[in-house]
Parts: structure tokens; sequence; C-alpha cells
């Protein structure tokens, strides 16, 4: 009996951050329906209880919304609709105040919705056909220019610029497309017979034509990498456009983006590229990538996870690991960076790892099955309990890749495995064993990597970049830092030779203290988060100060003087000399590297 559900989304109150969502229920066989709404969506493994943004919810048994139907809500995210049947609307109002890629916002320029957020599923209907139509206010000034995009197949051509029409085969797919209507600017180029759509929210002078030749390369790169035929026609790059903020979220057909704008190449600027904008380039490489590597190969329970709570996999630094590192190398075989900026990208990865003590305590596989409670829900101490599955899950990929061409004579490598991983899972969306990466390499190369993996990756040990990266024709060096702002990498800078072991920043008076490193000096004198740091040694300090006193102190000690909630403490620090904690590479074989690369001379 159940046929295609119709979603009506219209766009109400831009000032109050509110849209409205009907939907038509036709004749059903259930006595009542249950509605529920996603409390995570998937790509970002945090619960975020987007139910609770519901403002108001009915149900009807009439267009006119005159006859109520009785509705339950049974917990904070389901509903049931008494609705014996018969067909009935359900219009509820939704708040939209959250600046990020992962939920619903609206303002004067734009309403960004994705259907997490925003669709209720009803309960029998989920693998039917859905019909959307989006809606503006015709009566408000302010949405008149407005259009609607999305990567959501067109159901019907709109005859009026406040409608348009949409379908997709079944709910799942439905909340798969992130939805903008407001005022943007597009561009299109295409790879490969793919059409790609740059589309950023308002109206900018951004070097559109810059950034889509830039990003042709590494379009086509990726798509080279897994082949024909393409699991995609046209793909979307979403990019909302906000004066501070970072993030992507990767969906089948489309991304969605969040960016600095004046970090993006302006009209009329130089043609070098920032490192900000190389962040930005790197950033659609990763969620590109993801378009068959999460989105199709993904881990066996994301097949049809349960959306309701958590779903856990240990696998995370299979996907997100191995994203990081083709995100970045990608940049590098398209030309688009050169290889030494590609080198300095992974000592910066390397360094943050190398200041991280939590690598030593939580293993890469840990840190995937608890991505919902510890990655996503880091405090100041994160640094010193937990490991990023994408830092250290690129570094993984790096060395993997290295094993693979050492054990193989250069006859497989990690590209020869992501290709593997999509003809066997990706293609048919089968979903991933937690040991398909050994399973793949013993069975198609007859490379035991069993080893390697229970080290770095179920074992909490470092990835022995040392041994190894020779075969790329470079060597890997560590160096103490040169400043709070060091990032890793080769310098000429002084190095600083003793380490407070603390992040600072500059506070009304002194210096706030946003995080206390273990093993360090400042741990050591009791100096705790949240500390102002005033002076050391009697004398008002700055941070450069601070540094400058403490590499020249000939004491084996100095009194650091702070203020904790209300209290002036005087505390004795031990002088610590630096850590070689930041990486760098030094290329020793240029043609080996281009080789490695897979670049052309």
């Amino acid at each position: 009996m159940p046929s295609s559900i119709h979603y009506t989304l219209t766009i109400s109150n831009w000032r109050a951050h509110q849209f409205t969502v009907d939907i038509s229920v036709p004749e059903h066989a259930q006595s009542s329906l249950e509605l529920s709404l996603p409390s995570w969506i998937p790509g970002s493994y945090m619960v975020r209880d987007f139910a609770k943004s519901i403002i108001s919810i009915h149900a009807y048994t009439d267009a006119h919304k005159t006859n109520t139907v009785s509705l339950s809500k049974m917990d904070k995210q389901t509903w049931s609709v008494d609705s014996k049947g018969k067909p009935c609307i359900i219009s509820y109002v939704v708040y939209a105040n959250d600046l990020s890629i992962r939920s619903a916002f609206m303002n004067d320029q734009y309403a960004f919705i994705n259907g997490t957020s925003a669709f209720l599923k009803v309960s029998g209907f989920e693998n039917e056909k859905c019909e959307l139509d989006i809606k503006l206010n015709e009566d408000d000034p302010t949405t008149a220019s407005w259009q609607a995009y999305t990567s959501m197949p067109v159901r019907k051509k709109s005859d009026t610029g406040f409608l348009w029409y949409f379908e997709e085969a079944n709910y799942y797919e439905l909340i798969d497309h992130p939805i903008y209507v407001g005022v943007a600017d597009t561009h299109s180029f295409n790879v490969d017979g793919v059409t790609f759509t740059l589309l950023f929210s308002g109206n900018n002078k951004i070097d559109y034509d810059r950034i889509a030749n830039d990003l042709k390369p590494i379009c086509k790169h990726h798509l080279d990498l897994f082949g024909n035929p393409h699991p995609i026609d046209n793909y979307l790059f979403m990019t909302l456009l906000a004066d501070n903020g970072f993030g992507g979220l990767e969906h089948k057909y489309s991304t969605a983006l969040l960016y600095p704008r004046f970090d993006l190449p302006q009209i009329g600027d130089s043609e070098t590229k920032t490192d900000s904008y190389i962040t930005f380039l790197s950033l659609c490489s990763h969620e590109f990538f993801h378009t068959w590597h999460v989105k199709r190969i993904k881990p066996n329970v994301m097949v049809m996870p349960d959306l309701s709570q958590e779903t856990y996999t240990n696998q995370l630094w299979i996907y997100e690991g191995f994203t990081s590192f083709y995100d970045d190398v990608a940049l590098a075989r398209a030309g688009v960076i050169e290889p030494q900026k590609y080198l300095d990208i992974i000592s910066h990865n390397v360094s943050r790892l190398l200041q991280n003590a939590g690598r030593f305590k939580q293993s890469a596989a840990q840190s995937s099955f608890d991505a919902w409670t510890k990655f996503y829900k880091q405090d100041a101490s994160a640094t010193n309990n937990i490991v990023s599955y994408y830092t250290k899950g690129g570094i993984i990929a790096l060395g993997l890749d290295l094993l693979l061409r050492s054990k193989s004579d250069n006859s497989v490598t990690l590209d020869s495995l992501m290709q593997l991983l999509w003809q066997q899972y990706g293609i048919d969306e089968k979903g991933t064993p937690d040991d398909v990466i050994e399973r793949l390499c013993k069975s198609h190369f007859n490379i035991d990597v069993s080893e390697y993996l229970n080290s770095v990756v179920y074992a909490t040990n470092d990835v022995d970049l040392a041994a190894v990266v020779s075969e790329m024709g470079v060597e890997f060096h560590t160096r103490s830092r040169v400043s709070a702002e060091d990032k890793g990498g080769k310098t000429n800078q002084p190095a600083i030779k003793n380490q407070l072991g603390a992040t600072l920043k500059t506070a009304p008076f002194g210096l706030s203290v946003t995080q206390v490193f273990e093993g360090l000096a400042a741990m050591d004198a009791g100096i705790l988060l949240n500390d102002v740091i005033i002076a050391m040694n009697g004398h008002i300090v700055n941070a450069q100060k601070l540094q400058r006193m403490l590499d020249n102190t000939q004491q084996p000690s100095v009194d650091i003087t702070l203020i904790r909630d209300g209290r002036l403490l005087t505390l004795t620090l031990k002088v610590m000399r630096a850590r070689s904690e930041m990486a760098y590479f030094e290329i020793n074989d240029n043609e080996k590297l281009q080789k490695w690369l897979g670049m052309k001379n």
C-alpha cells in the first residue's frame, strides 16, 4: 500500500531562523505512524540530537490544517500519530541557527539545511520514493532573489522563482543531500565527463576561475585512481563563507564546506598560493575523495547505520586516515603544490603527533571506536590522553604505502589497495570487515602486513618514518621548536633551549594557560589549566619575554608567579631542555621523490 511520500520545505521566517516542513502521508496499512529524526549525521560521529530544534509539531487530516490528529511524543526524537491508516499531513517548525556543515542555519543571505536536521522519517515509508518541494515566502523582499541548490535529482522544472521540485529514491537518499537556498556565486567545470559546480554563499570577489583551475587536476587524480565507470555524473562543492570557521562534510554527490571568505584568492591577488588557500584545496580534495572512500567503500556497520544512536567501528583510521593521506598527496601529484611544500605539510602532521602524549595511551583503532565520546568531545586534556585517527591514520597510510612498495619491488602501492577496496567493497557498497586491510594484502598481493598493523594500529607504537622514507628519496629528522607558533618543517630560525610545556594565550593581564602537556616542566611544577602567568623571577612577562628569560637562565629552576581562581601563587619550575618534537624532511634524491609521487619530469 505505501507509495511516494511528499515533503514541502518552506523558508518561513529567516529573521527568527525558522523553516517549516509539511509531510503529506498517503493512505497506509498501519493504525498509527511513528515519526523520528536522526540524532547524528553520517560522517560526523557525535550524537547531536537534532530533534531538539523542532519548535512545534502537529498532525492534520486535511490540507487546510483544520482537522487535527492525535500526536504524542515517545522520546527525545520520536513521535506517534494516531492516523488510523488514513492520509494525513505532519507539519512542524524547525529552529535553524547552527553555523556549521552538520545541521541547519539561516540568515539574510541564505538558508543551509541538512536533511538529518529537517526531514522526519515516517515508519513504513523509509524505502518509498520521496518528493521534495522547496518554497520561499513570496511576500518577503529579502528572499526574492534567492535560488535553491542541491545535488538531489530534479523532479520537474520550476516555473516560478519561489518553488523548486526534487525527488529521491528513498528516505536515506533524501537526507544525504544538503540544501542551499539563497544568494550564491556558482562556477562549473568538467573533468572526464563529470560536471563539477562550485557554490559559494553570497556575492563575492573571489577568483573562481583560479579555484576551478587548481581543482581540476585534483579531481582528475581521484577519478583516475578509482577508474571508470565513475559513480557520479555531477558533483557540487557547496561552501558557506564566514568571517571565521572551518569544516567539511561528505555526501554521495556533494560536499558541504565552511571556510573563511578572505582566506580564498580574491580577484587581482598574486598567483602565490597562501597556506590558507592550500588548506582549502586539501579540504576539497579530502571531501571529494570520500565520494568513493566512506560514501561507498565503508565499514560494514555503516552500510545501514542506526541514526538514532551511536554506531561503533574501529575502522575510522582506514577511512579518515587514508583520506587524510590522499587529500594532500593528490595536490603534489597533480602539480598544484611543489614536492617540498608537500613534505612540509607532512612535517606539520607528524609534529602534531609527536607533541601528543595521548598517542602512547590510545591506539588508532581505539581512537576510531571512541570517536563519539573522545575525539568529538575533546577538552584541554585531549592531547595528553587521545590520538587522532585522522593524523595518525594518515601517517599509517604513508607507512603502509612504503611497506607495500618495499615488499613488492614497487609493484604494489597503496593505490593498488585502494583500487582493490573499490572493486571488492565499494561498487556494491558491501561494507568492510575490521581486518579488511590485512586480509586484502595477504590474499591479493601475498604481502603480510599484520606485524605492521598490530604495531601502529592496534598498539600504540609510532610509524618508524626514519627507517622507511628512504623509499621516497627523503630523510626524516626532528628538532626542537623555534617558537610557540612553530608547526614543524625545515627552518633556519634558532631553536628554543628550554621548554615550558604549556600553551598560552594573551590575557587582559598576563598569559592564560590553555593546555598543559604531560612529561614537561609546567605540569611537573603544578601549573594548571586556566592559570594566568604574570611573572617569572619577579619580572612581569609576556609570551616572548617569558621564553627569552627561560632560555637565558643559568639556574636549575625559576619562580613562576600566577593567578589561580583569584589567588596569587608562586611555583617553582624546573628548567627542562626543549624536546626534539618538530619533524622535517630533507630531499636527498629528487628523482626518486618525483617517481614516488608519480610526477612527470
